[in-house]
């Protein structure tokens, strides 16, 4: 079955929150931006929308049938129970993946899966908030800029960057790289994962082997021009090809599935056999998955000697190389930590918002708005003329904008506001990435190495579910798992319909203060200045308890 989001301004349930919830779950199925739609996964190797296609249909049947002051409960990916609630309280609240941290492994977790318990939502597939490419691209292209900023004079013209991974989240990185000026080489086991991201002007080359992409990289870091260039090769032996032939990259990360072992393609395996050999012997599978991960670490720590400069992009990658008995896995850094926790403790984060009409002139007009509310924002501007110029819309169109509390409640109201005047075709999903300040605890990944040693308080992500539930949110959630796996994050999500009505305008003005702004407590409770500074201004939406 092919699942398409409806568009245009009919629709087929009681109200715009209904409706606009129902448009992004499907939306999430659409074969344009879904890794699996037949199999109900979004991205991820398994991040599932619905747990099982009966699942999926009665829940497009609840909201269809939903009232305006009814709420549709979702355990896992299935609907349990529609509750007479009130006309602000969420019209759906969801619980994804949670174990009790006793069992909270992958081997129990799979086991409940099995038995069709439970199902695993990633980190926006299970939110219904997933929206391609897209979705991750400002956060890479942030991440980059840092690293660029941080190391290389604030550009990565003329420096190589090896990484691997052109799945659905690792999609981002070639464009984040070459959008900061350098040359990359991605790496990816799955040739027809290549075709499409040549084919959609993801990647700008596909090379036939790693001696060629070399090659022609080499001619565009001389000349000082960005190129991005996909190969198909397994990563461990990507990056030790690297080491063999003496050539040390500037930069070194990584986004493969190393979080899911059943997504990840060992060393010496086409991804046919890959499949064929996961469902015959899923044991033996696991351990040749460890073995090439160990091979990729200890790899990627070799290049780091050298002289690169190497980071975790966040998909557990050196937690897997600890377990497969590298004492020295964690001797690079992860992403968020090493760069990007800065923009949290202001509560920058990935915020976003769905054209729910399906016209991309609505986002286009909403990115004037942008430009004119934050005209001082040179790089809200070059992030934007990026976008434009560089990325097509897939599925129903959407924007991201890394915004802090006050950018994100502005934002939001006057979006509202354009709705209620006709200014846009229909409401608007505001949505968010769950890697928000308040919205996950993530040792290895967002909350690694926090300075007050709270890597792994997940009191956050349930404060943050609480308090959007409290102040009017469409839809909230909390979920386990991530990107990093089961057992190793608990984080939330979110989403607020901006339908135009007067309703709307308050549950923005709730949720898109405080949302952000319990991110900032968080590192503000932490210890961070930046944090600590933006809590006492007089601005700030909370008061803070000493």
């Amino acid at each position: 079955m092919i699942y398409k989001s409806p568009n245009g301004s009919k629709i087929s349930c009681k109200g715009w929150q209904q409706e606009g919830l129902l448009r992004l779950l499907l939306n999430c199925l659409d074969p344009d931006i879904a890794k699996s739609p037949q199999d109900l996964v979004a991205y991820g190797g398994r991040g599932k929308v619905a747990r099982d296609v009966i699942a999926l249909n009665s829940i497009v049947e609840a909201l269809q049938t939903l009232e305006n002051d009814e709420t549709l409960l979702i355990q896992s990916g299935k609907p349990v129970g529609v509750f007479k609630t009130h006309d602000f309280a969420p019209r759906v609240i969801m619980a994804g993946a949670l174990l009790v941290p006793n069992w909270a492994n992958w081997n129990y977790f799979q086991d409940l899966e099995n038995k069709g318990l439970t199902a695993y939502g990633q980190s926006t597939a299970g939110s219904w908030a997933y929206i391609g490419t897209q979705g991750i691209l400002q956060g890479t292209w942030e991440t980059f800029y840092q690293v660029a900023k941080r190391h290389f004079e604030g550009s990565l013209k003329g420096k190589l960057v090896l990484t691997s991974g052109l799945g659905e989240m690792g999609s981002a990185q070639p464009l984040a790289i070459t959008a900061n000026g350098g040359v990359a080489i991605i790496a990816d086991v799955d040739r027809s994962i290549i075709k499409k991201r040549l084919l959609s002007s993801i990647i700008d080359i596909r090379a036939e082997s790693l001696e060629e992409a070399c090659e022609i990289a080499q001619k565009y870091i001389t000349k000082g021009e960005p190129i991005s260039l996909g190969v198909m090769e397994n990563a461990a032996d990507t990056y030790e090809y690297f080491i063999t032939h003496n050539i040390t990259p500037d930069v070194v990360t990584d986004q493969t599935p190393a979080h899911d072992l059943k997504s990840y393609v060992p060393s010496g395996f086409s991804t046919e056999q890959a499949r064929q050999l996961r469902k015959q012997d899923p044991h033996t599978y696991e351990k040749m998955v460890m073995d090439t991960i160990r091979r990729h670490v200890v790899a990627m720590i070799e290049l780091k000697r050298r002289g690169a400069i190497v980071f975790d992009y966040g998909n557990n990658l050196r937690g897997q190389g600890y377990k497969a008995g590298i004492r020295d896995a964690f001797c690079f850094p992860g992403f968020a930590a090493e760069y990007i926790r800065p923009l949290f403790c202001e509560g920058r984060g990935p915020f976003r918002w769905v054209a729910l009409s399906g016209n991309p002139e609505d986002i286009y007009r909403t990115d004037e708005i942008i430009l004119s509310l934050f005209k001082q924002d040179k790089r809200l501007k070059e992030w934007l003329d990026f976008v434009q110029r560089r990325l097509a819309f897939h599925g129903l169109p959407a924007r991201v904008c890394w915004m802090n509390y006050q950018e994100r409640s502005t934002f939001g109201n006057l979006i509202n506001e354009m709705v209620k005047m006709g200014e846009l075709s229909a409401p608007i999903a505001i949505t968010r990435d769950h890697m928000d300040a308040a919205a996950v605890a993530s040792p290895f990944r967002e909350t690694e190495n926090m300075k007050d040693d709270s890597d792994a308080i997940a009191d956050w992500p349930v404060l943050n579910v609480l308090l959007n539930c409290s102040s009017g949110a469409s839809l909230v959630g909390l979920y386990h798992g991530g990107g990093v796996g089961i057992g190793y994050s608990i984080h939330s999500g979110m989403t607020v319909i901006a339908d135009g009505t007067k309703e709307a305008k308050e549950r923005l003005e709730l949720v898109l203060k405080a949302d952000p702004a319990l991110g900032v407590i968080r590192y503000a409770d932490a210890g961070y200045e930046k944090a600590e500074n933006i809590i006492k201004t007089p601005t700030f939406p909370a008061k803070t308890v000493e």
